[in-house]
């Protein structure tokens, strides 16, 4: 595996979003969201929820705890701007907190602890794609698209709050589930209830997201 580094720290902030002329009838309406990112210049702190400046549109279904940092491999942004042909689609472009080099969903692994910065942070699920990637886009297919590649990201918890910022390393420091990458947990998931034996052993790995775990425990 490469050196992973951090190479982007994006924040936003919820605001709505104004119908577009450009957008696909079926995308035609207004629609509030934090999926538009700004990088940060410098350090910022990153807290038990939260970096600073960063906030959810619905705290219901992203951020809190378990959700506090969205990210996303930077390796994948040259293939999805040949594949659609949006030569601006960049760090930030999936709405991701970090943007990290020499990582990926295939690499990363569910509970992995990483060191960045000052803070320490811990992969807690795979990210569950949702329809406003399409928005964002003004691609309607692009949500399946994203689905389908297995490019969708991953969520960390904050286990030590502290600064961080772009051009810094992502240490690996433990891996106490090396069978379990972040692809196979999006697969499973998916597909819980015909893979009913991997999802409960899903669901009762060190650092799985317990909401999620939860859920599937339930049979939902």
């Amino acid at each position: 595996m490469n050196a992973a580094i951090l190479v982007s720290v994006q924040v936003g902030r919820p605001r709505f979003l104004g119908t577009d002329a450009g957008l696909p009838e079926q995308l035609d309406h207004r629609w509030r969201s934090a999926f538009f990112k700004e990088p940060v210049a410098g350090p910022v702190m990153l807290r038990s929820t939260n970096l600073e400046g960063d906030r959810q549109a619905d705290p219901r279904v992203h951020g809190g705890p378990e959700m506090a940092v969205l990210a996303y491999s930077a390796d994948h942004y040259p293939a999805w701007r040949e594949e659609l042909g949006i030569a601006e689609m960049g760090p930030g472009g999936f709405a991701e907190n970090f943007t990290i080099s020499g990582q990926d969903e295939l690499s990363v692994c569910i509970g992995d602890v990483y060191r960045v910065g000052g803070a320490r942070v811990q992969v807690s699920q795979p990210r569950g794609p949702c329809y406003k990637i399409s928005y964002r886009w003004k691609r309607p297919d692009l949500l399946g698209r994203c689905e389908a590649s297995g490019r969708h990201g991953w969520y960390l918890r904050v286990l030590d709050e502290g600064l961080v910022a772009a051009g810094l390393p992502v240490e690996l420091l433990e891996r106490p589930n090396p069978d379990w990458s972040v692809r196979r947990a999006a697969d499973v998931y998916r597909a819980r209830k015909k893979r009913a034996d991997e999802a409960e052993q899903l669901a009762r790995l060190a650092g799985y997201a317990s909401r999620t775990a939860a859920r599937i425990l339930a049979g939902r």
